[in-house]
């Protein structure tokens, strides 16, 4: 049997009876599961019940219990699938804009034309993969969308998209050997994701979060986003017809959404520190945008190559986590070791930036012990190794 037959069996009533008896199996106990189970149902339909409640199981993390216990997942799908928070934070952004048509080209599973179709975006979702489309057909279906969303088995750069009010385009960004970094290396490559969105009145491509700012086409706006702390991904966008500044640089937080705007700032000056440490966003550092977190702060940076930005005062933001620090050494275990003796501490928090030093192998070189917390931030201070000790402000 086939990936796309085993899959297909999935969909019978016999195959979704069985997706519903080895719902909650704990991994632990599949091998037992799948010799009492192959009694009486095929081997093969067996495997892929069980295969398939373990993916439910981890894409729970993206797509909550709820509707990761009703859609369907391949390996990859789990792996690459937009996580539902940022699905949802695109798609309301695409409604805002007046997009009501989408054409999703490498949709995957369907994780974006999910959150588009709930937004009440129709959607032409295209996937050349016969499983994967397959299963982005099945989710729509399960989840009440297929009214709003059309799967198409094709190759994405043989597919029309005139008509359609946007375009986003999530190229394939793994390879056999991991992930691609080189952006001509994705599948299909970003110069041709590029041109096609040119050719639409609004787009959205998704991109790696590492990429290089040089290789951001002039004309469209960069916008880094992430989730709870977690950078997740970079988006493209273009269509200024449709109220998107070209050049623009953004960082988006979730839950929120808050995003910061780029303002053209130069590089914030270097100055001691200060009573107070913040430490920036990932999605604002990836941005580039600390320069404006620190003016925001009435702050500066402790090195001109690190992004921790110190201020004397405390400040509310939601770009930054504020520690206030009580004690700067230099770099000495032994001094640290007996710093956190003297002020009993046994909840270590180790952070660091600028430093070749591990964090798990400082905490055992000083073992901590005692009833109170710190956080040490291993890190440079105008070029020096630098301990800067603290605690959540």
């Amino acid at each position: 049997m086939n990936d796309l037959a085993s899959f297909s069996a999935l969909l019978t009533p016999k195959g979704r009876a069985l997706l519903d008896a080895v719902r909650d199996t704990d991994p632990a106990d599949e091998l037992a599961v799948a010799t009492r189970l192959r009694r009486e149902h095929p081997a093969e339909l067996v495997s892929a019940a069980l295969g398939q409640a373990r993916l439910r199981q981890r894409a729970v993390a993206k797509f909550g219990a709820a509707d990761a216990g009703r859609m369907f997942f391949t390996p990859n799908g789990v792996e690459q699938s937009t996580r539902a928070s940022v699905a949802t934070y695109r798609a309301g952004r695409m409604k805002a804009l007046g997009v009501g048509s989408v054409a999703d080209l490498c949709c995957g599973i369907g994780g974006d034309a999910i959150a588009l179709a709930r937004a009440g975006i129709r959607v032409l979702a295209v996937d050349r993969d016969p499983v994967t489309a397959a299963v982005a057909r099945a989710n729509a279906e399960a989840l009440g969308l297929a009214d709003l969303v059309e799967v198409r088995e094709a190759d994405v750069m043989g597919v029309g998209t005139a008509g359609y009010d946007a375009v986003f385009v999530d190229p394939a960004r793994r390879g056999g050997r991991g992930r691609i970094f080189d952006p001509e290396a994705y599948s299909p490559p970003l110069s041709w994701a590029v041109e096609t969105a040119g050719k639409a009145p609004c787009a959205a491509l998704k991109i790696a979060p590492g990429i290089p700012h040089e290789a951001v086409p002039q004309d469209a706006e960069a916008e880094w986003i992430s989730d709870r702390g977690d950078v997740k991904e970079a988006v493209l966008w273009f269509g200024t017809d449709s109220g998107i500044a070209p050049g623009a640089v953004r960082a988006t937080l979730l839950p929120g959404p808050r995003s910061l705007l780029s303002r053209g700032l130069p590089d914030p000056e270097v100055r001691p520190v200060g009573r107070y440490l913040y430490e920036p966003d990932g999605a604002v550092i990836r941005a580039h945008l600390v320069a404006e977190v620190a003016e925001d702060l009435n702050g500066g940076l402790i090195d001109p190559t690190i992004a921790y930005v110190t201020a004397d005062e405390p400040h509310d933001t939601p770009y930054a986590t504020a520690y206030e620090i009580t004690d700067q050494l230099p770099f000495n275990v032994k001094k640290l070791r007996a710093l956190l003796r003297e002020r009993e501490v046994g909840v270590l928090t180790v952070k660091k930036r600028g430093s070749a030093v591990e964090p798990e192998e400082l905490r055992k070189k000083v073992k901590p012990q005692g009833p109170h917390a710190a956080t040490v931030f291993l890190t440079r201070v105008a070029g020096a190794p630098t301990m800067l000790v603290g605690r959540p402000a």
